[in-house]
């Protein structure tokens, strides 16, 4: 691990490059195991057993597993599976009957393309767009497991075994709504797999929490928010209402059970905080260029994603993610220990401008009465 003049690691070892933006390396990354059906990461963490079996140690946590245990939903029955969806029409609909993007595409490839192929590119942006999220999901799966062996806190192992049954049942809703209702999903992107196979592999099980749900599952929370407010397709809105429901939980608990442990880390234990959360925030960043949709339409990724990010619409889409993440990092300390490092790194990725935003905490309470009207729903 090299550092800079001023002590500090470069961008280089924590994302591989020196420049954030650089779109020729950010391009370079590719799966190279899309085809594959099986991936193995290695999960150096010990499982922790825990012989104090005092329930409510943690009152916050105790409140979060009472009401997960209450806000349960069956992805089977609860959704309405017997809805039609023309993905062709909800495309039209959520464009606003214009499909054409807002940037100019003359002497471009894009110049040739009529309103057919943006259509088109709409239907492939959005199998795109839930495939990932639906890898995430499993991902979250797989990490809240890990979850329940590390964590050395029984009212947190509690919790999180809640989780992982709300993880399986986002895996299996998203699965069945891209194979049943659209057009079938892509493969895990690059840059999303490298991060949840750091995640996996990182020994200490707050970096687990960290990585999962603070950041991955912060970043869903606040895209599934704008898609959900987006679409047009009823389906899907129920879908994405039930399933942000269950993640302003996860990441509640996140917040909850970490506020707590970083109060004991010293400045350079917060300080591989800080660069694990930046170098997870850039991988996601860079998972929403999404070039395998660009490589299925036959444009070269790297003509097409520097015009594409012209679009003023795509700027405040990227941005917004981060709407959870920055004041849930603040919350924590992460921002301004070690001398403000994050909040330049957050700067840098032109998302600090959320740092004051509600953190879930806060957020929750508007959560619990969305659940509240679901449970009441499923109840009629």
């Amino acid at each position: 691990m090299t550092t800079t003049d001023n002590g500090m690691t470069s961008n280089f070892d924590l994302i591989g490059r020196e420049d954030i933006n650089d779109l020729e390396a950010i391009l370079s990354i590719t799966n190279t195991e899309r085809d594959a059906v099986i991936s193995t990461v290695k999960d150096n963490a010990d499982a922790i057993f825990t012989w104090d079996y005092e329930k409510g140690a943690r009152p916050k946590l105790n409140r979060l597993y009472e009401k997960a245990k209450n806000s349960m939903w069956n992805g089977e029955t609860d959704l309405p599976w017997d809805t039609e969806v023309d993905q062709e029409q909800v495309v039209l609909a959520n464009a606003g009957n214009n499909v054409n993007p807002n940037m100019d595409v003359t002497g471009t490839p894009f110049a040739k393309w009529s309103d057919k192929e943006w259509v088109q590119f709409g239907i492939e942006s959005q199998n795109w767009t839930l495939s990932q999220f639906m890898h995430g999901e499993q991902g979250a799966l797989i990490c809240t497991a890990k979850i329940v062996e590390t964590v050395p806190w029984i009212d947190a192992k509690y919790y999180a075994s809640t989780q992982v049954m709300d993880e399986a049942r986002h895996v299996e809703v998203f699965a069945k709504y891209l194979d049943t209702k659209l057009s079938g999903h892509y493969p895990v992107n690059a840059h999303l797999k490298m991060l949840l196979d750091d995640i996996i592999n990182d020994s200490r099980w707050d970096m687990t929490y960290l990585g999962m749900q603070i950041m991955v599952e912060g970043l869903a929370l606040a895209a599934f928010g704008f898609i959900q407010q987006l679409t047009t397709e009823p389906l899907l809105k129920q879908l994405l209402k039930y399933v942000m429901s269950d993640e302003a939980r996860h990441v509640a608990f996140g917040v909850l059970s970490l506020q707590e442990y970083y109060t004991e880390l010293t400045a350079a234990e917060l300080r591989e905080r800080q660069e694990f959360a930046f170098e997870a925030a850039v991988r996601m960043r860079d998972r929403f260029l999404q070039q395998e949709v660009f490589d299925r339409m036959g444009i070269d990724p790297k003509v097409a994603v520097p015009l594409v990010m012209q679009a003023p619409e795509r700027a405040m889409f990227q941005a917004m993610l981060f709407s959870k993440i920055v004041p849930n990092c603040k919350k924590l300390g992460l921002l301004d220990a070690a001398d403000g490092w994050l909040r330049t790194k957050f700067q840098e990725l032109g998302v600090i401008q959320f740092e004051d935003w509600a953190d879930t905490g806060e957020e929750y309470e508007m959560f619990q009465l969305a659940e509240g009207e679901i449970t009441s729903q499923r109840g009629a």
